[in-house]
Formats: structure tokens, sequence, C-alpha cells
């Protein structure tokens, strides 16, 4: 309940520039032109990720109106079901309490906090191939045929959602598990076909819009290319291509990128799951590489094999491994209960106890300097934050018989984003132009026609978003005549003047990119030597 509360908190939040601003603006953009076969971003063409996330939020502004509830709420449903869905797949595999544990520790791990504030395929995907697994694992154990139809869904539906790594990460487990356990009568079943079917049927509509708005038209011209295929794009360049060497996106990342950045998305589970990786591992080495009947290495398989496909990419983001967190989630429940209940490995558990405690700790007490001098909040929140760290401080001192290392970090930090959703992004906020301004736009009835962004040298799809029109930028002076309104910087205002234009300030503000983050910001003293001035102009 507390968890599903503090997601649903994350409403009154505003979308951040750069991708879930972008995603809401589409989102608006289908949902005003009922086109939901042809993907545009501010009215051109767009050739990157599949349809499902904004079929799914076009919906949600249709029925709620164009505001965060409207394309938010889809995705925030979907990361409860994930939950759901994580939860039923370890019951399956080891019964009701890591069941239990499994979900809690995907809800509190950090990732999910953040991809249920800041909005992204992810969330979706990583619902869809959960699902997928569980659907296929209940086939695997009963050969219920709607088991598997439901999963080949699953997976057509992610697949929609973020391409083939939906396909794969299903196959990934099951190839791990199958081949350890020696099955394999089960890698050539004539139902398979029967899934594949499914697949292909359901990938038809998506497929169709691709092929109408690029093949059908091979003059278009994108990333400076012309004859680029939307079929081959969705299907291999944008996956396979950046292992391959194909795609021409590329950032440098190598095979430790993922697992740096899960030290913070996957808080405060992370040194856990670690040590259950190399504890799974390293017992399978001792094995032989064959599994006992008891055994499953459909999430520990799973994941490793991922993890190395995802970080063999040229190009990475943080969020890419997301999709493999319900999995991480289950191997770390299995391995807390094995250390917690059935006694297994003392020695580790003596050690990991203090450490969590000590890390949730550090954690609190950063939110409290948070909301003490980062962004100083009324007195009472102050106090809840102090109360936050006593509470956690009696939790662990607590002679009363409870699993302290799932539930002193699953707690601490529950209350640690309970302060960042609600104190920290709302303030963050505050520094985007483009939220702040769409939102003016929209109470004083001003219209995309009447005003332009001149001179703005951030991302700023939140303003068309909030402002409920297309709001174009440009860096031509021309493109400003006949506008009653434009929104600029210092050397945007000082190039109108010396060209002639006579305005007035209707207000002004500061802004700041608060998706890149650094410490001169943070601290207020110096604050004001990383943000820059933005001005709202009248045009006389």
């Amino acid at each position: 309940m507390i968890i599903g509360l503090l997601y649903f908190s994350a409403i009154r939040v505003d979308t951040m520039d750069i991708d879930a601003s972008q995603y809401a603006e589409m989102s608006r953009e289908m949902a005003k032109s009922g086109d939901y076969l042809h993907l545009y971003d501010r009215g051109m063409d767009y050739l990157d990720k599949p349809p499902f996330l904004f079929w799914a939020s076009a919906t949600g502004i249709r029925i709620f109106g164009v505001n965060n509830f409207g394309y938010k709420l889809p995705s925030i449903l979907f990361a409860l079901w994930c939950l759901y869905a994580t939860y039923r797949l370890a019951r399956r595999l080891y019964g009701e309490t890591i069941g239990r544990y499994a979900a809690l520790i995907l809800a509190t791990c950090q990732g999910m906090f953040l991809m249920t504030n800041d909005i992204r395929c992810d969330t979706i995907l990583m619902s869809w191939v959960v699902t997928a697994i569980w659907m296929l694992q209940e086939w695997v154990v009963n050969r219920k045929i709607k088991h598997l139809i439901a999963g080949a869904a699953c997976i057509a539906f992610g697949m929609m959602t973020k391409g083939p790594i939906a396909l794969m990460v299903p196959v990934f487990c099951f190839i791990a598990n199958w081949s350890l356990h020696r099955e394999w009568a089960n890698f050539l079943k004539p139902q398979y076909l029967l899934a594949l079917l499914v697949i292909g049927v359901l990938l038809i509509p998506m497929s169709i819009g691709l092929y109408q708005q690029f093949d059908l038209h091979p003059e278009k011209v994108m990333a400076g290319k012309t004859g680029v295929s939307g079929l081959r794009f969705f299907y291999w360049s944008q996956s396979f291509g950046r292992i391959t060497g194909e795609s021409p996106w590329k950032n440098g990342a190598d095979m430790s990128f993922l697992l740096l950045n899960m030290l913070w998305s996957f808080l405060p589970w992370i040194l856990l799951f670690l040590a259950a990786l190399i504890y799974n591992t390293a017992t399978l080495i001792k094995q032989k590489f064959r599994l006992q009947p008891q055994q499953e290495w459909i999430t520990t398989g799973g994941f490793l094999l991922s993890y190395l496909s995802l970080g063999s990419s040229a190009y990475q983001l943080p969020h890419y491994i997301f999709v493999a967190f319900p999995l991480a989630a289950i191997v770390t429940a299995k391995f807390i209960y094995d250390i917690t209940e059935n006694g297994e490995l003392p020695k580790l558990k003596k050690l990991m106890q203090p450490v969590h405690y000590v890390i949730t700790l550090i954690l609190l007490v950063v939110t409290l300097i948070l909301v003490t001098y980062v962004f100083p909040a009324p007195v009472f929140v102050m106090v809840l934050a102090v109360l936050g760290i006593v509470f956690i401080l009696a939790l662990i001192f607590t002679k009363q018989p409870v699993n302290k290392l799932l539930l002193v970090p699953a707690m601490g930090i529950i209350i640690v984003n309970i302060f960042v959703s609600n104190q920290l992004y709302p303030n963050l906020l505050k520094f985007q132009v483009g939220s702040t301004v769409g939102k003016y736009m929209r109470q004083q009835g001003v219209t995309g026609k009447d005003a332009v962004g001149y001179k703005m040298h951030d991302p700023m799809n939140s303003i068309s978003f909030y402002a409920n029109d297309l709001i174009n930028c440009t860096d031509t002076v021309r493109d400003v005549a006949g506008k009653k309104y434009v929104l600029t910087m210092d050397d945007g205002a000082l190039d109108l003047k010396q060209k002639g234009y006579q305005f007035d300030t209707v207000f002004s503000g500061q802004l700041f990119k608060i998706s890149e983050l650094t410490l001169p910001f943070l601290d207020p003293a110096t604050r004001s030597t990383e943000t820059r001035a933005y001005y709202w102009l009248k045009i006389r």
C-alpha cells in the first residue's frame, strides 16, 4: 500500500526533459491526431522507439486530458503489474515467501522509483517481459496451451514497446535453464510454431505503420540517410546493429557500464545481488555445469545472458538493464531467504547485515541534508526526516523476530524516496523552463502560433506538452516575426534588441538541465553559478 501510494505520488511531478517530456509530447500529438500507426515528434517523422508506450499514454491522455495523470498513469499501472508478475514467477519457482520477498525487493530498488517518476519505455517493457517468463514457465510446468499463447502475446507487446530485447530475454532464461538441466527435448516443440504465429500476428499493426511511414517513402531523410527501412530498423538495426557495428549509435560504453550504474539503480540490494550471483555461479561450477532437479537458472542465467547481450552494445544507457531487474530481484530474494531463514552462509550474513544498516543510514542522512540544506523544507518535513532515521534505528535494535536484512533496507529506501519524490523533484522542476513556461501559456491562453522559443539552448519538449500546443524553437530571427511572445535567454534578448525589436519582460527565471545534476548546483551557495537566466518577452 505504501509503495503504491509512493508510485502514484509521482503523478504530481512534471515530466523531465529530455526523454520523458519528448515521449509525453509525442503521446499528446498522437492523442490529438488519432493516428496510432505512425509516430511523429513535433510534427516530424520519428524512428527510434516502437509505439506501445505512445499508444498507452495517448489513451491515458484522451481519457484524462493533457496532464501528468493522463501521461503517467498507464506506466505506473504497468509498474504495479510488474511487481505482481515478479511475485507470481518467484512463487512458481520457490514458493510464497520468496515470491513476496522478490516483489518487495523489486518494488524498493531505486530504479523502480526512478521509472515511476521519469517515465520511459522500460517500465512497460519490464512488465511485459517478466509476465512472458512467468507465463512460459507455467506452460513448461503444466503444458496448458493458454499459458504459451499468453507468453507469446506478452513477448509481442514487449517487442512493440522496445524491440527484439523483449524476445531475447525470455529466450536467454529458458536456454540457460534447459541447457544446464540437459532438457534438450524442450528446445524443439511443435507448439513453438503457434507461439511464433501469435507473435507475428500481433506485430502486424506496428509493422504496417512502419512500412507505410518509411519503407514506402525511401525519399525520406532519417539520420542523414535516405532509403531507410522502418522494418529493418526495428527488427535488426536498432538492437542487433549496435552489436554488429551497423548502427551509428556509439557512446564508448564497455561491458562494465551497466554494472557500474546498477550500483545506484539497484540500491539498496546491489551488494546482496552480487553476492548471490557469485554464489550461484560458484555452485554451478562445483556441480560441473549441471543443475540439480530442485535448482533453476531461469533467473541467474537469464540475467547473465541478458547482461552480456546488452553490455556488448556499442551504445548503452543506464536504464537498459532495467528489463532484467525482476530476475535480479528473484535471485536476491532467494539468497536472502537462504541466509536468513535456512541458516546458510552465517559468516556472510554476519557481514552483510551491518553493511546494509550503514548503507541505509547513510542514505537517510543524505536525505536529511537534502531537506535541511540543499532544498530547505518546512520544519515539520525536517522533523519527519529525523523521525525516519529514528524509526530505522529502532528497527535495527528491536528484539522482535523480524528479517532485518530485508526490512531495514526496504523501509529505509521507502523513507528516502518519500522525500525525494515530494521534496527533491518538485524543487528541481522549478528550474525546468519548458514545463514552467508551458503551464503559464496554457493558463494565459497563449497558443503556439503566438509564441516561439528563440535561441533556447536546452531541450524543451515539455513546453509543448504543458502548453497543449506545438511551440517551435528557432535560432533564426526571421521566425520571430509576427509572434506576440518570445521565450529566450540573455544572448537571444540582446540579439532581438540589436535587430530593432522592442519588448517587455513579462517574467524571468533561472534554468538548469536537471537531468545532469552537479554538486555546485546542489549547494545553495554556488547554485547561481550553474543556472542561467531565461525571459518571457511580450513583443510591442
